[in-house]
């Protein structure tokens, strides 16, 4: 399994940013597909995920304001976050969970600053 992210950046605050990650390995797809982050000195954490349905699960601390959304033909994934803080600024990791074992790829940093 591999997960390939792009996007990310340096943002102001209120700004947007898109990230992208194509999931590839699974030949049945993958059941949810999601994103982290992890701050530095902080511990990662889920930002939100979504499953083959489309139901989705966020954080709190981004509801209203990420979009997370999938493409299952394509096993792609894609996080809109807009009105961004300054607690945003992390690196962001794509995650998914296959034959019981989690995936992740390689992080985006994203850079939210006045």
């Amino acid at each position: 399994v591999q997960l390939q992210a792009s996007g990310g950046g340096l943002v102001q605050i209120g700004g947007s940013l898109r990230l992208s990650c194509a999931a590839s390995g699974a030949a049945f797809g993958f059941d949810r597909l999601g994103w982290y982050r992890q701050a530095p000195g902080k511990q990662r954490e889920l930002v939100a995920d979504i499953g083959r349905s489309g139901d989705t699960n966020y954080a709190d601390f981004v509801k209203g304001r990420f979009t997370i959304s999938r493409d299952n033909a394509k096993n792609t994934v894609n996080l809109q976050m807009d009105s961004l803080k300054p607690e945003d600024t992390a690196v962001y990791y794509c995650m998914t969970r296959y034959f019981a074992l989690n995936y992740w790829g390689k992080g985006t940093q994203v850079t939210v600053s006045s």
